[in-house]
């Protein structure tokens, strides 16, 4: 990727409009770029579209015309979601243009070092927790990427003495070529984005460009308890910084004692356990007790000790950090407590877009649950589930296109109470018939759960959307 300025009076073609496309657009055009913006979404779907028309930015929407990659065209900034199956893109990569995402471009732009976060479940917990404990200790941290913001936006903003702290997806890596973070760090792999990425093979490898670039300057922090992070890790370049909640480290951030494994056993003796740290040939440092964490369940913890291992790694006083990990509560649609209602406990879960999110979470909480689970169909059998849909569930509601693979699950499961819930009228209303559904299975102590172990692009246009509609339907019993 060359020098921004470098593309003045040249052809770049930015795919797709939303934030990231506006502000790889408005980048391009402040430098004097011939830029094109192109979605095939109709222009009444685009608001974004008569924002940089005023500016002077050439939009074409509801098609991809002919002509609109050429031999002459400098460089492709695609949104992150268009897959490389999309005309233009292959049409690019035939006459040999370079593909890149705009996190690409935001590398090159940041005048901070970058930490770079990503992983199949718990980046926005971690990204947002990690930003919460470097700017305890006053180093500057500006949060962006795939948690909102636009990182190429953001890195025009971030003080150079700061750090950009950037959420990174699959989806946004496997748009990089020379993207180098001084600090990386993986917290796990499932199978996941498959429709996407079409094997695991190619999920992976996006996931493994976080680290590609990385020197021995550079620091790699990773999951020790994830199998696939493990092997990985064997090919990092940058100093090694792992994390764990099962093992004894020689080096990094870890539980003491450690958990037995990674999933709770009911019959597990509750010791007094502390979040610690150890240096190279140092002693175990202590920050606060597990009980003390804001967040509750052991993937949080997971996702704390990861956070930690950051800002220590950034310069971050060890000494600051118990206090904002006390106070932190966690993110909207994460394990989110909704309230109670007739003596039951609400959470919202819309964030979990796996089985493996789903898992954990059901294990992060206490039983007799139901669960309001389905969505998007990806093509998994979600029999991972049923160890979890057996052991810890009262009953489930399903919903979205998997509904009949989950009640298939749960029958398997021993599961007696079970309810299939048909679409009526439209999503929202599916979703409130639900909950009731739900509250109907539920008594006093009980807890509803919604962690949906799928996408929501079925029914709703994002996880929040279904969250907020889950949160409302509570409310409103």
């Amino acid at each position: 990727m060359m020098q921004l300025t470098s593309y003045r009076g040249r052809h770049v073609v930015v795919l797709g409009l939303a934030r990231s496309g506006v502000a790889a657009a408005k980048l391009f055009h402040n430098v004097g770029a011939d830029v094109v913006v192109n979605d095939k979404k109709e222009r009444d779907q685009c608001p974004e579209a008569d924002e940089l028309t005023a500016l002077g930015i050439s939009v074409v929407c509801g098609h991809h015309p002919d002509g609109l990659v050429t031999k002459d065209t400098a460089l492709l900034v695609k949104n992150p979601g268009i897959p490389y199956t999309a005309p233009p893109i292959i049409e690019a990569l035939r006459l040999g243009v370079e593909v890149v995402s705009e996190v690409e471009i935001a590398g090159h732009l940041s005048p901070a070092p970058l930490i770079g976060i990503t992983g199949s479940n718990g980046k926005t917990t971690t990204t947002t927790l990690t930003g919460v404990l470097l700017e305890a200790a006053d180093l500057k941290p500006l949060v962006a990427g795939n948690i909102g913001r636009p990182l190429s936006e953001a890195s025009l903003e971030v003080e150079e003495d700061g750090w950009l702290v950037a959420e990174l997806s699959s989806f946004q890596l496997k748009g990089t070529s020379d993207f180098r973070p001084r600090i990386a760090c993986l917290l796990n792999v499932a199978e996941t984005h498959l429709d996407y990425h079409g094997s695991m093979e190619d999920y992976v490898g996006s996931k493994a460009k976080l680290f590609k670039n990385q020197t021995q300057d550079d620091i790699a922090i990773y999951n020790e308890d994830d199998e696939t992070c493990r092997r990985l890790a064997q090919s990092f370049k940058g100093r090694k910084f792992p994390f764990s909640v099962t093992q004894t480290l020689d080096v990094g951030i870890m539980i003491d004692p450690p958990y037995a494994d990674i999933r709770p056993a009911d019959d597990e003796a509750e010791l007094e356990r502390w979040i610690v740290s150890r240096e190279p040939g140092g002693a175990l440092r202590r920050i606060l007790r597990v009980d003390e964490l804001g967040i509750p369940g052991r993937h949080n913890a997971a996702n704390a000790l990861a956070a930690i291992a950051i800002a220590l790694s950034a310069g971050a006083d060890p000494q600051r950090l118990a206090e904002p990990l006390r106070e932190f509560r966690g993110v909207e649609h994460r394990l989110e407590y909704v309230g109670t209602f007739g003596g039951v406990k609400f959470y919202n879960d819309s964030k979990a877009t796996n089985p493996m999110a789903t898992t954990m979470s059901i294990l992060s909480l206490p039983s007799p649950l139901i669960l309001i689970a389905g969505g998007l169909d990806r093509g998994s059998d979600y029999m991972e589930l049923l160890p979890v849909f057996r052991d810890r569930l009262k009953g489930l509601a399903a919903i979205g296109e998997t509904r009949e693979k989950l009640g298939r699950v749960a029958s398997l499961s021993g599961l007696s109470r079970v309810k299939i819930v048909e679409p009526v009228e439209d999503a929202e209303q599916t979703l409130r018939q639900a909950v009731l559904e739900a509250a109907a299975m539920a008594e006093p102590g009980d807890i509803v759960l919604l962690s949906p172990a799928c996408a929501s692009w079925d029914m709703f246009p994002s996880y929040e959307a279904r969250g907020r509609i889950f949160k409302q339907s509570a409310h409103t019993l």
